[in-house]
C-alpha cells in the first residue's frame, strides 16, 4: 500500500453548542438510519440563486460526500482533483462560515478513479455527539473530536484497490465503526472499535462472484442495520450478491445471489422486506430476511427491472417505493407487491444523488442542478422545482435539518430555506 502521511489537525471551534433532538441532526449518508427521511416541515419546494438561498459557501477541491450535521456544525470531506490532498471542513450551520478547513492526508501517488462519476472524497462522514468519522477508502480513516478538532485516531493500513475510486460510506453500530472494502483485488468488511480504531473483526467476501474480472467484483454500497426477530442484521450488498451479516461478529446469516456488479444503492427495510438494487444488473429485489444460508431460490418475494437506477438509491414512503434511474425517469412502485403505480420522465440531466422525503414530498436531485419535488402518492404530481445556476452540479445527496436543505454542488454548499 502506498505511503500516506497524516497531517495534524488543530482547530478551535469557538465553544459551539450541541443539541441532541433528531430534528437537529443528520448523522450519515441519507440521514439517521439511512432512510432518506427528514422530520422537517415547511421546506421550500422552489428555489433559485435569487430565491430561498440563506447562504452559500465555496467549497474548494472536489468531493461527492454528503454533509452530516450535528447541532450547529456541518461536516464534509473534499479532495484535490488529482487526489493528492484529502481534507475536512466544518461549517457553521447558521452563518455558513467555515470553522475548520484542514488537510488530513497527503497521498503521493493516488490510484486512478472514474473521473465522470467519482471523486477522491465520495464516502460520506458519520457523526455522533463529540465525534465525527471521516473515511477516504484505502487512503485512510480518521476519528476527530468535534469540539477541539483534534485527531483521536487514524487508520492507514486497510488495503484495497478500489479501481474506480471508493464510494462506500461508514456506519456506526453500538461500539463499532463498520467499513466496506469491495475492490478490484480484495473484497471484505471490517469493524473497528470506534474509541480506539483497532480492528474488532474482519470478514472476507466468500460468495462465488463467478468472474475473475476485478472490475466486476467491486461495489460501492453503504450497509443498513435492521432488526429481525429481536436480533440485528447488517444488510451488506456486494458484487453478485447481498449478505445479511451479524454486525457484532461479522458472521454471515443469509445471502441472495444476483448477476449484477458494481452496486451503489443503499438497501432499505420495510413491510418485512429488504429492498436491494443490483448495480449494473438494474434489478430491484424484495427479500424476506428470516432465512439462513443461501436463500436465493426461497426468499425473494418479488423483483422488477422497471425504472431501476444504478447510482440513486430508492426511497420508501409508507407502502410506496420511489426510484429514479440515472437518466431521469422516476417510478413509483407498490412496496408490498412490486406493481408499478406510475412512471414519468421528470427532467434534469443525469442522476447520481439519492432522493429524500420530507413533509409529503419526495425530492429528486439531478446532476445538472435541477431539483424536482413530487407528491409522495400513487399519482404523479409535481409540487415544485429548484434550479441553481449553470455549472452547479449535484452528485452528493443533500442533508435536511430544521427547515433547511443543505445542498452540496461541485463548487458550493447551499442552505436552502424559505425566506
Amino acid at each position: 500500500m502506498k505511503r500516506i502521511m497524516l497531517a495534524v489537525v488543530v482547530a478551535s471551534l469557538g465553544g459551539l453548542a450541541f443539541s441532541r433532538p433528531p430534528s437537529d441532526t443528520w448523522t450519515e449518508f441519507r440521514g439517521t438510519g439511512g432512510t432518506g427521511h427528514a422530520e422537517a416541515t415547511g421546506l421550500p419546494r422552489d428555489w433559485s440563486e435569487s430565491q430561498n438561498v440563506v447562504w452559500k459557501t465555496p467549497i474548494h477541491g472536489k468531493g461527492y460526500s454528503s454533509p452530516v450535521v450535528w447541532g450547529k456544525q456541518i461536516w464534509l470531506t473534499t479532495g484535490t482533483s488529482n487526489g493528492k490532498e484529502l481534507s475536512v471542513l466544518c461549517i457553521d450551520r447558521e452563518s455558513g462560515k467555515v470553522l475548520v478547513d484542514h488537510k488530513l492526508f497527503d497521498v503521493p501517488k493516488p490510484d486512478p478513479k472514474w473521473e465522470q462519476y467519482n471523486s477522491y472524497a465520495s464516502p460520506s462522514p458519520v457523526i455522533e455527539e463529540g465525534k465525527v468519522y471521516l473515511h477516504f477508502g484505502c487512503y485512510g480513516t480518521v476519528c476527530l473530536d468535534t469540539k477541539a478538532g483534534k485527531v483521536l485516531w487514524a487508520r492507514q493500513d486497510l488495503a484495497c484497490d478500489h479501481w474506480r475510486g471508493a464510494g462506500s460510506s461508514p456506519i456506526l453500530f453500538q461500539n463499532l465503526l463498520i467499513l466496506h472494502f469491495d475492490g478490484y483485488d480484495v473484497q471484505y468488511v471490517v469493524a473497528l472499535d470506534k474509541k480506539s480504531g483497532k480492528t474488532v473483526w474482519k470478514a472476507d467476501r466468500t460468495h462465488d462472484k463467478e468472474t475473475t474480472d476485478g472490475d466486476q467484483r467491486k461495489a460501492f454500497t453503504t450497509p443498513t442495520i435492521i432488526e429481525v426477530g429481536g436480533k440485528p442484521q447488517m444488510i451488506s450488498v456486494a458484487s453478485k450478491g447481498v449478505m445479511s451479516i451479524d454486525p457484532m461478529t461479522g458472521k454471515e446469516i443469509w445471502r441472495v445471489k444476483f448477476p449484477g456488479h458494481s452496486p451503489a444503492c443503499r438497501p432499505l427495510f420495510g413491510h418485512g422486506l429488504v429492498y436491494v438494487t443490483t448495480g449494473a444488473g438494474k434489478e430491484l429485489l424484495a427479500i424476506k430476511p428470516d432465512g439462513t444460508g443461501d436463500v436465493t431460490s426461497t426468499h425473494v418475494a418479488w423483483k422488477t427491472n422497471k425504472g431501476v437506477g444504478h447510482k440513486p438509491s430508492p426511497i420508501l414512503v409508507e407502502d410506496l417505493l420511489f426510484l429514479v434511474d440515472d437518466g431521469g425517469v422516476a417510478t413509483c412502485i407498490d412496496a408490498k407487491t412490486g406493481q408499478q403505480a406510475w412512471q414519468q420522465r421528470i427532467g434534469g440531466k443525469g442522476y447520481s444523488a439519492s432522493p429524500l422525503y420530507a413533509d409529503g414530498a419526495v425530492y429528486f436531485f439531478a446532476d445538472d442542478g435541477v431539483a424536482i419535488a413530487v407528491q409522495a402518492g400513487r399519482e404523479m404530481k409535481e409540487l415544485g422545482k429548484g434550479q441553481l445556476e449553470g455549472g452547479k452540479f449535484f452528485k452528493a445527496t443533500p442533508a435536511i435539518v430544521g427547515n433547511a436543505i443543505f445542498l452540496r454542488t461541485d463548487t458550493h454548499l447551499y442552505r436552502i430555506e424559505k425566506r
